[in-house]
């Protein structure tokens, strides 16, 4: 480990790791791995007002898909997965890789794998407020103008130096 590196955990910053391959932020604006579930909001193919909150529990791979207000999604059925699910894990193996994802999932996924196919959980409610706050909250960090001033109420958020 270099110096510059050492006690990275003490401080108030950590690193990202960038992403994998672009992805398109119209369609999933918002994807992550947190609180044991791959999670994240994905654009309404019909409405431009509607967004839908989806997630996909680490190895029940139980699922859920509703709109911000909790209307579930007429595409997740039973144990089948709707587009916005299928969107969901698409740009998470985009932003995170198959590997990755697959592991947090608790799945054993080859390159080249469909991961869609190796997820087997059903449809379970699951309130989409907690996620969808999140992605509001992220939404407010990309309003604060830049600069290098430090701002208190992001002391813990992660630096923007890339890991090479």
């Amino acid at each position: 480990m270099s110096s510059g590196e050492a006690g990275w955990e003490e401080r108030s910053v950590a690193r990202i790791v960038p992403p994998i391959r672009p992805r398109k932020l119209a369609k999933v604006p918002f994807v992550e791995l947190a609180e044991g579930r791959l999670q994240g909001v994905v654009s309404s193919g019909s409405s431009a007002t509607r967004v839908y909150v989806s997630s996909i529990e680490a190895e029940t791979h139980d699922f859920n898909c509703s709109t911000n207000n909790n209307r579930p999604c007429g595409g997740a059925q039973g144990s089948f997965h709707c587009k916005h699910l299928k969107a969901l894990i698409d740009e998470a193996v985009k932003q995170y890789g198959l590997e990755r994802v697959a592991r947090y999932l608790k799945v054993e996924a080859a390159e080249g794998d469909d991961l869609h196919s190796l997820l087997n959980g059903k449809l379970v409610k699951a309130p989409a407020a907690v996620v969808f706050s999140r992605f509001l909250r992220h939404l407010t960090y990309l309003k604060v103008p830049a600069g290098s001033e430090p701002l208190p109420e992001m002391h813990w958020f992660p630096a923007l130096k890339a890991v090479h």
